[in-house]
């Protein structure tokens, strides 16, 4: 689950982590009256959408008056950013930051993430912070620092240390680091973090240290534990379908192509998709209703693949174990009836009560295509990907 910038300075405040001091606005008024607050220009005007890179696509603006914080405030609100990571259409934005401007001396960067190779926790860190990391890791990787920390110890004072002298920070300034850096790890633990990113975490003049971009994204599978971060998901930044297959504990991802596909299993999806790939197509999304999966589980994932407008085909590729194959027909028919069928649907199933629910398919009267075999849907597929 991602969570906004402006939530995320709020949990980094509750853990000791500095950040500006700054306030939410959804209207030009609102923005005015944040930035006055604040007591002083300058004064950054930030939008707040799930999606890097909102500088370079003109949603992080610096304001030296009223007038420019409240003309920045109705340029950007209301209208969609278009960024590297949200894709041509961008994402509307509802709400900004209006956050004090700072003196800064010198831009850091620093993140912690899983690293799944190692089943360690890695801290990466730079001392070319504010810039795409990604570039420099590809065109300068002798300024990414990376430590590797056991998850079972946690991280030790001298692996603060440790980066702290290679970032080349010293006295006081090295000091707060390594504060810092031991209350962003335990922070990262205690939430179930998947990413915590900080571009830049900036020195100020007054050589302190300064989280003045914050980014969490937080294990959907331990939202269980962490109810009280469930307050900030904001579901008009999620898709749709996505939320839709969510409340039937669906595991629905929303892609860019034209067959949409249903399975139960993660690793048989990824093969579907794959499948779908070589048959000269896009998958229009990855659909694992699980192993568990019961009639209405199948009828509603059916129904959220018929609701996307770009899908031209289905295929749904079952191995019936616990999810039966009969439950399986039973599930589309339900769903193909309600809905509707508008494009072909190739459907193969192999496994448990196979037969029997391939006799549900075949009386249903509906216009479903079997498949006998993986490379038989193959060709099923290719053939509508042509078509």
């Amino acid at each position: 689950m991602k969570i906004h910038e402006y939530q995320a300075k709020e949990v980094f405040r509750n853990h000791h982590i500095p950040v500006p001091e700054g306030y939410i606005a959804a209207t030009p008024d609102e923005a005015c009256a944040a930035a006055a607050k604040l007591g002083g220009f300058p004064v950054v005007v930030k939008a707040q959408i799930h999606a890097g890179g909102r500088g370079k696509g003109g949603g992080v603006k610096l304001t030296k008056t009223i007038d420019e914080v409240r003309s920045t405030a109705a340029a950007i609100l209301g209208k969609p950013l278009v960024t590297p990571q949200t894709g041509p259409q961008g994402k509307k934005v509802g709400k900004l930051l209006v956050e004090q401007g700072l003196d800064i001396a010198h831009e850091l960067y620093f993140s912690i993430l899983p690293d799944r190779s190692t089943a360690k926790i890695m801290i990466i860190a730079s001392r070319a912070g504010g810039m795409n990391i990604e570039e420099v890791a590809a065109q300068h990787p002798e300024k990414i620092i990376k430590l590797m920390i056991n998850p079972l110890t946690g991280i030790e004072p001298g692996q603060s240390r440790e980066i702290a002298a290679r970032l080349d920070l010293a006295g006081p300034l090295a000091v707060a680091f390594t504060t810092l850096v031991e209350n962003l790890y335990g922070l990262f633990i205690k939430t179930d973090c998947s990413l915590l990113e900080i571009n830049p975490l900036v020195i100020t003049n007054r050589e302190t240290l300064i989280a003045l971009d914050a980014k969490m994204e937080i294990d959907d599978n331990a939202l269980f534990r962490q109810k009280d971060l469930l307050k900030y998901r904001d579901l008009d930044e999620e898709d749709p379908k996505e939320v839709e297959a969510s409340k039937y504990n669906l595991n629905y991802i929303n892609l860019h192509g034209t067959i949409g596909n249903m399975v139960n299993g993660a690793g048989l999806a990824m093969a579907t998709m794959d499948l779908i790939k070589a048959a000269g197509a896009e998958p229009a999304n990855f659909l694992d209703v699980g192993g568990g999966a019961n009639e209405e589980m199948v009828e509603n994932g059916f129904r959220i693949i018929l609701s996307d407008p770009n899908v031209k085909g289905i295929l749904i590729n079952i191995f019936g174990g616990i999810l039966r194959c009969d439950v399986l027909a039973e599930g589309v028919v339900k769903a193909a009836r309600k809905t509707g069928i508008k494009v072909p649907v190739v459907i193969r199933m192999m496994g448990t009560n196979v037969d029997k629910g391939r006799e549900i398919l075949a009386a249903s009267g509906l216009n479903l295509i079997t498949a006998e075999s993986l490379h038989d849907a193959a060709g099923k597929i290719a053939a509508i990907a042509r078509a």
